[in-house]
C-alpha cells in the first residue's frame, strides 16, 4: 500500500527528505577573519588615548608632583610624604583643609535631602501621570541648559543686598526684617550657593529617578495593591526598593558633585571663599594653594596643591566605590 502510494506520489518521499535536511541545517555563525578582526579592536584605541592623556595622566603627574618639593612652579628635590604631613598636621593648612572639608560634607548632605528629595517628588507626580507632565519635565529641567558661571552671575545679581530682587520682593510684601545680605553673611553664605546649586540640578536628578520609577513592572504595582498596599505603604514598601538603582546613581553623582563643588562657589564669592572663608571647600582651597599665593604658603604651592588633590581624588574614589557597594547589596531584582 505504501509503495503504491509512493509511487503514484513520487514527489512525497523527496519532500520529507527537503524538510528533514531543512530541519537539520544550522547556518554557520560569521566570524570575521584575519585582519578583519584586529581592525575591530583597533576602533576603541582613540578613545582610550584620549582617555589616558585627559584623566589618566593627570592623575599620575598630581601624585608625582606631590613627592617634590616646589619653589614656585620650578620643581626642587624629593621630599616623599611631607606634603602631606604638611596639610594635615601645619597651620594654617591643616585648619583650612578642614574647614573646607566641613563645607563639603554639610553640601552634600543639604543637596542630599533638598535637591534629591524634591527631585523624587516630582518624579512620582509625573510618574502618576499628571495633567501636564510633559510640560513640567522640559520646565524642571531647563536651568539645567545654562551655564554654572552664568547661573551663578544670575544669581549673585538677585541676592544683591541693596537692588537685588529678592530682597526688593520682600520689601514689598512687609518683610523687610527678613531682607539681609545673604552672600554677605557667614550664616547664609554657603546655605544660599547650595540651595542655588539644588535649583540647578533638580532636573536631572528627577529624569534619573523618573527613569528608575518608570522601570518598575505595572504588574508588580498591581499585586501590591491587590496585597492591601496602599498611599504611603505602597511607596516606601513596593516602589522605594524597586528604585534603589536610581537611588544609588543620585546618591554617587550627588556626592562627587558636592566634593567636588568649584563654579558655582568660585563664580559667586571667588577664589577666597568669602566670606571668611565661610564658603570655602577642597576644590577652591585646591585652586587658591596650586595656582594663587593665598593658600597660605605665601606663594603657588604645587607640591601642596598636588596634594591636596590626590586626597580630594581618594576620598571622592574610596567614598563611591563603598557606597556603590552597599547601596548595590540593598537592590530588589525584578
Amino acid at each position: 500500500m505504501d509503495q503504491s502510494i509512493r509511487s503514484r506520489h513520487p514527489t512525497m518521499d523527496c519532500s520529507k527528505r527537503r524538510v528533514g535536511v531543512i530541519s537539520t541545517y544550522h547556518r554557520p555563525t560569521i566570524r570575521p577573519k584575519g585582519r578583519a578582526r584586529w581592525l575591530i579592536h583597533l576602533f576603541p584605541i582613540p578613545a582610550l588615548i584620549v582617555y589616558a592623556l585627559f584623566v589618566v595622566y593627570p592623575i599620575i603627574s598630581a601624585f608625582l608632583y606631590s613627592l617634590y618639593d616646589w619653589d614656585g612652579i620650578k620643581r626642587g628635590v624629593f621630599v616623599g610624604l611631607k606634603n602631606f604631613v604638611t596639610l594635615f598636621t601645619v597651620e594654617p593648612f591643616n585648619e583650612m583643609f578642614w574647614n573646607a572639608f566641613g563645607h563639603n560634607v554639610y553640601y552634600f548632605i543639604v543637596e542630599m535631602i533638598v535637591q534629591n528629595g524634591i527631585a523624587f517628588g516630582l518624579a512620582f507626580l509625573i510618574y502618576r501621570k499628571i495633567r501636564g507632565s510633559g510640560f513640567l519635565k522640559v520646565a524642571y529641567f531647563m536651568p539645567r541648559l545654562l551655564s554654572v558661571i552664568v547661573i551663578g552671575f544670575l544669581w549673585k545679581l538677585i541676592l544683591n543686598p541693596n537692588y537685588g530682587a529678592l530682597n526688593t520682593l520682600l520689601t514689598k510684601i512687609g518683610l523687610q526684617e527678613w531682607a539681609k545680605p545673604w552672600l554677605g553673611d557667614p550664616d547664609t553664605a554657603l546655605l544660599a550657593i547650595i540651595l542655588i546649586n539644588c535649583w540647578f540640578g533638580i532636573g536631572f536628578a528627577m529624569l534619573i529617578f523618573l527613569a528608575g520609577l518608570q522601570s518598575i513592572p505595572e504588574e508588580l504595582i498591581e499585586a501590591a495593591r491587590l496585597d492591601g498596599a496602599r498611599g504611603f505603604s505602597l511607596l516606601w514598601k513596593i516602589i522605594l526598593p524597586l528604585c534603589m538603582p536610581a537611588i544609588t546613581i543620585m546618591t554617587i553623582f550627588t556626592f562627587i558633585q558636592a566634593f567636588e563643588a568649584f563654579e558655582l562657589v568660585y563664580a559667586m564669592q571667588g577664589s577666597m571663599g568669602e566670606p571668611f572663608r565661610s564658603t570655602d571647600t577642597l576644590a577652591v582651597y585646591f585652586y587658591r594653594m596650586a595656582f594663587s599665593s593665598a593658600g597660605g604658603a605665601g606663594d603657588v604651592a604645587v607640591g601642596l596643591g598636588s596634594a591636596l588633590a590626590v586626597v580630594l581624588f581618594f576620598i571622592v574614589a574610596s567614598v563611591s566605590a563603598l557606597s556603590l557597594y552597599l547601596m548595590r547589596k540593598r537592590e530588589v531584582q525584578h
